[in-house]
């Protein structure tokens, strides 16, 4: 029997930057839609990185291949904050497969929980990582209302740059 996902991945062919989360959160699980908590600044986030060309709402999640991105998380089967997760939430192997199958130039973490658990690394650092079959790592301050303390809009421009650069290459 397979499990569904709490949210549906947007990983067509094709994508120049996958961004991945540890789970969905509550308000997304409940609502059906990524970073849809008011207190997340993914979206406000995504425009003043250049990632998008205006501010999407969370129910516009679909629309962001016609950006070049796509969106997954590393628990695909509970939601919740991470200290809530149970230890088997974390799925590396289907992330891994999921990235192999979608051949994105660049996966970008959001949070520091989620890359360092794919990439068993017990601490990392934000920013460009290594790479994964071909795609490059990055990891970013988490957008989450919870990590506003840690949260850095630095490394998101950089994404945006890295992203403009790989998308023009392939456009």
């Amino acid at each position: 029997m397979t499990r569904r996902h709490v949210l549906p991945d947007v990983l067509p062919k094709g994508l120049t930057t996958v961004i991945c989360g540890s789970a969905p959160g509550k308000a997304s699980a409940r609502l059906g839609a990524y970073y849809a908590h008011p207190g997340n600044r993914f979206w406000r986030t995504l425009l003043e990185a250049g990632l998008t060309d205006r501010q999407l709402s969370p129910e516009e999640y679909p629309s962001l291949p016609d950006f070049g991105i796509g969106l997954t998380d590393l628990a695909k089967h509970e939601f919740g904050n991470d200290d809530e997760l149970s230890a088997a939430a974390y799925d590396v192997d289907s992330l891994a497969q999921r990235i192999r199958d979608c051949k994105p130039r660049v996966l970008a973490f959001n949070g520091k929980r989620p890359a360092s658990v794919f990439l068993g690394a017990r601490t990392i650092d934000y920013g460009e990582a290594q790479t994964f079959e071909g795609t490059r790592i990055f990891v970013l301050p988490a957008t989450s209302g919870r990590a506003t303390r840690f949260f850095d809009i630095s490394y998101w421009l950089r994404l945006g740059a890295l992203h403009a650069q790989q998308h023009t290459s392939i456009a």
